[in-house]
């Protein structure tokens, strides 16, 4: 027998069989496949709205999107925020529509406030009418930025 074989063996613990009356402790993963039971789904909200603000402008209804690929921020607020550094980006977004719209640039790093956290997030800005429900769309980006303490 190999070497080996007989040091696994004495490291491993000696096989109990399972005698009556014994109770065993299952972790919560084994409950869950064992249970009759399943935990009630929860709906996929597709977009719902946060507080939010920018500089000293506060959004009372940011729109977050869970199928927007991007964070999008219209030309009109840009410059009521007086953001100058603006990069020129080739993207063409395709509305729900199937029409496109030829993105006026990026801005980066802009800090957003949601609660005691500023996160830095980057926009596409789109020569587009100001919602004033909803003036900023947030999307994946956004939402999968890293918690923060």
């Amino acid at each position: 027998m190999p070497a080996y074989i007989k040091y696994m063996k004495e490291l491993l613990p000696k096989k109990s069989s399972l005698k009556g009356g014994q109770t065993i402790v299952m972790n919560k993963e084994c409950s869950a496949l064992i249970q009759p039971e399943l935990p009630t789904k929860r709906k996929d909200p597709g977009s719902f709205h946060i507080p939010c603000a920018i500089g000293e402008i506060m959004f009372d209804k940011a729109l977050c999107d869970l199928g927007t690929s991007i964070n999008l921020m219209p030309l009109s607020l840009m410059k009521r925020l007086q953001i100058n550094e603006i990069m020129p980006t080739d993207v063409v977004i395709r509305l729900a529509d199937k029409t496109q719209k030829q993105a006026i640039g990026v801005v980066e790093n802009v800090l957003i406030k949601v609660g005691k956290y500023f996160l830095p997030t980057n926009f596409v800005i789109l020569d587009m009418e100001e919602s004033h429900t909803h003036p900023i769309i947030l999307g994946r980006p956004f939402l999968a930025q890293p918690e923060h303490s």
